[in-house]
């Protein structure tokens, strides 16, 4: 834990310094294309069950419902006008380094579920994933993201519980740049 805790804080860290100004080009793009605040806070189940804030560069809507996409009726009619290339290229994701470096999340771990998410939470919790720290990306995000129903996803988180190694969460790293780079599993 204390080997992944330093290499997050060290990848954060290189992250933010690489994509500072990337990040200040879409923190303008979504001022100026959309009313709203730039960037989207949503109140997140975190490791223990804990709730935290994580924030995205806002893709969505100010009068948006607050659930998950894919409880949405019509997901496509609730995006800003940048919010589908933010989501597509997974670009709205990177505030999250804030969370990473504050030790909310980890590059690795479970989704954070959202905290109306209860099945999702029930499930985990009762196959102790709730005891991970969320990633910004994991093993059940390269193996189907928005595709996957609840049963999948924590069938997948359980099996990164049993698997978690520094050799596992680079091969989930690396094959997160592939399907980021493919838009692959994305559905809004």
């Amino acid at each position: 834990m204390v080997m992944k805790r330093a290499c997050d804080i060290a990848l954060a860290f290189a992250a933010l310094a690489a994509l500072a100004l990337p990040m200040a080009v879409l923190a303008a793009a979504v001022r100026t294309t959309s009313k709203g605040p730039i960037l989207y806070w949503s109140q997140r189940v975190g490791r223990g069950n804990h709730l935290f804030w994580m924030p995205k560069f806002r893709t969505m809507q100010i009068d948006t419902p607050v659930v998950a996409t894919h409880l949405l009726g019509d997901p496509a009619r609730h995006l800003t006008p940048l919010g589908s290339f933010l989501r597509k290229t997974s670009l709205d994701e990177l505030p999250q380094l804030w969370c990473i470096l504050k030790g909310e999340m980890s590059f690795v771990g479970p989704r954070p579920a959202l905290f109306n998410q209860e099945d999702l939470i029930a499930a985990r919790t009762s196959r102790d994933v709730h005891l991970l720290l969320p990633g910004l990306t994991g093993w059940a995000q390269v193996n189907g993201r928005d595709e996957l129903a609840i049963e999948d996803k924590v069938a997948l988180d359980t099996e990164y519980l049993r698997r978690q190694s520094f050799l596992f969460d680079l091969r989930i790293l690396a094959m997160t740049v592939i399907k980021v780079v493919g838009a692959t599993g994305i559905q809004h």
